[in-house]
């Protein structure tokens, strides 16, 4: 293993020791928000320096059948524990290595998913509503919950644009690569002469920020309107100034919300999608200048980046990012995304280990 990472390992091992310190005196719980940031701290290393123990016994071991070869009755019993002792290092290196790749943070969060017509017109329209429906089929499959935060129909079926939150255990861990352009190549229903046409959509996918704590929001950068809803709803919601449309004008967002009857819950879910849009920004200007210095294949979250094609004729599924197709598209746009997810995560998880052993 090299020398770097033995002395990370080193001194997050002396960390330990530190936290348990800390977290076993008198005074631990006079300040419970440290306290509880110095447990969440414990949680995360122990386990790394776990590994860490029992590579160092693995290597203590090692030294010792080293030693053994030099008497002869018993090397044959010294050379089996060094082949397996390299073997056991080989694994504990490995591990070692996943343990020590960097948290995101968000990782655990519920998330905003935002998907929107592009180029194509109705067909655009159509395939967003395919792909609300594959997500959301996901979603099922995980037991997640789904709320419809604001949905704007087209005519002919499908959506020009639907913002939902998805609440489960995990969701941004497993949908956080799905940003970007969604193209899709069959033949629409409207075509009489059975000719193949190209639609895209755009997908954004966002995680919930902590209760707005964690981004500031000043009430004077932000604009407020309130106005009647539109479309379906009832007399109720048609007749009363309940849609809201908060701009928060540093940046020049502006979020729709008028799915309630109620003008507070509206303005509650405008305010939570406006948190999670600043906070992506945020996440993708981070991304770029990360991304001028090296080069990643996933994750960049920039929208106008083509990812994936939807190939109906063929029956295929490409992600242009890792050059993965898979000849099983009726299954993908149920939401068997699995397969799919778990490819992207671990080429995710390799960049990264690439990145730790620079």
């Amino acid at each position: 293993m090299k020398p770097s990472l033995l002395n990370k390992l080193g001194q997050l091992a002396l960390r330990l020791e530190e936290l348990d310190r800390l977290l076993a005196s008198e005074q631990a719980t006079h300040d419970m928000e440290r306290y509880r940031q110095l447990t969440r701290e414990h949680a995360g290393i122990a386990p790394v320096v776990e590994l860490y123990r029992r590579y160092q016994r693995n290597e203590s071991d090692l030294t010792e059948a080293y030693a053994m070869l030099d008497d002869a009755e018993m090397r044959e019993l010294a050379e089996q524990e060094l082949a397996d002792g390299r073997l056991r290092r080989e694994q504990l290196e490995a591990e070692l290595q996943v343990a020590l790749l960097p948290r995101d943070p968000n990782d655990e969060r519920n998330l905003f998913l935002e998907i929107r017509a592009g180029t194509g017109g109705d067909e655009s329209a159509l395939f967003a509503g395919d792909l609300f429906r594959m997500y959301a089929r996901y979603a099922e499959r995980k037991r997640w919950k789904m709320e419809i935060v604001s949905a704007s129909p087209s005519e002919l079926g499908g959506y020009k644009e639907v913002i939902v939150k998805l609440i489960g255990h995990g969701a941004w861990s497993r949908l956080k690569f799905e940003s970007g352009g969604h193209r899709v190549q069959r033949v629409p229903e409207t075509e009489a002469q059975g000719r193949i046409h190209t639609s895209a959509c755009t997908v954004a996918v966002m995680p919930e920020a902590d209760e707005l704590a964690e981004i500031d929001l000043n009430p004077a950068d932000l604009r407020i309107d309130t106005f009647r809803a539109s479309g379906a709803g009832g007399q109720h919601i048609n007749k009363t100034d309940s849609a809201v449309r908060i701009t928060h004008l540093p940046t020049g967002i502006v979020v729709e919300c008028q799915d309630d009857r109620s003008q507070h819950k509206n303005k509650a879910q405008a305010m939570a999608v406006l948190a999670a849009r600043i906070k992506d920004r945020q996440m993708r200007e981070q991304a770029a200048r990360e991304a001028a210095t090296r080069k990643s294949l996933i994750g960049s979250g920039d929208r106008s980046e083509r990812i994936r094609t939807y190939n109906f004729p063929q029956g295929r599924m490409t992600d242009h990012r890792i050059n993965l197709t898979l000849y099983k598209l009726d299954a993908i746009m149920d939401g068997d995304l699995d397969e799919l997810l778990d490819v992207l995560a671990a080429e995710h998880q390799a960049e990264l280990l690439a990145a730790l052993g620079e």
